[in-house]
């Protein structure tokens, strides 16, 4: 499994707005393979920003690299440039690769080595 987010330094009087743009958006991810689940997390409040972080779970850290090379990719990022003035900053990427799941059961999933 592989998680990949996106921090956003969101201004604090653009926060509204900021979380339009998400939640009336296009969705494309869950037509490509190897999508599990997205989340848009909202964070702390500081004097300057507010965090934000895009959270999108996938089966494999490759399913995620051919969403990134593949046309659903491209339709859901057109208009990214147009909302850069809502936030401090480009997005901060992190990708990881999950090393163990330890369900609600408490079943422990450690990922091969």
């Amino acid at each position: 499994m592989f998680i990949a987010m996106n921090r956003f330094k969101v201004h604090p009087d653009s926060c509204a707005d900021f979380e339009r743009v998400w939640l009336d958006r296009e969705v494309y991810l869950h037509q490509v393979p190897g999508f599990v689940e997205f989340h848009l997390l909202r964070g702390p409040r500081y004097d300057d920003h507010v965090l934000y972080s895009s959270h999108t779970i996938w089966a494999t850290k490759a399913d995620f690299e051919n969403w990134t090379k593949s046309e659903a990719f491209r339709n859901a990022h057109k208009d990214a440039g147009r909302n850069k003035v809502l936030y401090i900053g480009g997005p901060q990427f992190e990708g990881f690769e999950v090393i163990q799941t330890i369900t609600k059961d408490g079943e422990r999933v450690n990922a091969a080595a």
